[in-house]
């Protein structure tokens, strides 16, 4: 199939170093429009092919979710996909945050000289009430802790999750209550409130230190 006019899904997808399958997928989702038919079978002209660098530029080097780089390959001249792109960037920028103060954590944690931590460590009581639900508990041993949040049927995480601090404005349907950034909504199950276990953890430690 290899002509002028273009070539076939293979070679095209060869050419980014992707599976035919990809292609296909892609343009269920509509990131890539259907290509032009010869015989029954794709034919992936320069047009298609500068397309299909697109979407790998979107989806693949850029992370972008399939919906939202479909906005980018359509080719609209109205701005909508540069503002699409922006939105992304911020979202990664905010994951690049969280992902710089689990760093920071981890580090932190390593510096530990205990060899068992968890029986020698003299730091780490301090460390659950910091960095865990446990600092939501007044009790001072774990085992009356943890006595005192399964004897109530309403646990202090639920109760401190609902009430926004004064650095926590309550969140958008769908939004983090953290950091705003967009979650899916699961049609079963409790109602999300943060986008990462990362953004719950912040605000636990918000609460622990009293807002």
């Amino acid at each position: 199939m290899s002509d002028l006019r273009g070539v076939s899904i293979g070679q095209a997808a060869a050419l980014y170093d992707l599976a035919p399958s990809a292609l296909r997928w892609w343009e269920s989702q509509r990131v890539l429009p259907a290509p032009p038919r010869v015989r029954g079978r794709r034919v992936y002209t320069e047009t298609e092919l500068r397309r299909i660098g697109l979407a790998y530029l979107c989806c693949v080097t850029g992370a972008m979710p399939l919906d939202e780089a479909s906005v980018v390959t359509s080719g609209s001249r109205d701005g909508d996909w540069q503002e699409t792109v922006r939105r992304h960037a911020r979202v990664i920028e905010e994951k690049i945050e969280r992902l710089q103060g689990a760093r920071a954590y981890l580090l932190h944690l390593a510096q530990c000289p205990d060899g068992d931590i968890v029986n020698e460590c003299t730091e780490l009581d301090g460390e659950l009430m910091h960095h865990t639900p446990r600092g939501l508990v007044p009790a001072q041993g774990l085992v009356a802790a943890a006595r005192s949040v399964t004897g109530r049927t309403s646990p202090p995480r639920q109760r401190v999750e609902k009430k926004p601090s004064r650095d926590e404005k309550p969140a958008a349907e769908g939004r983090c209550a953290v950091c705003s950034a967009p979650f899916a909504r699961s049609a079963r199950g409790r109602r999300r409130t943060y986008c990462s276990r990362a953004c719950q953890q912040r605000q636990y430690r918000r609460n622990a230190k009293g807002g």
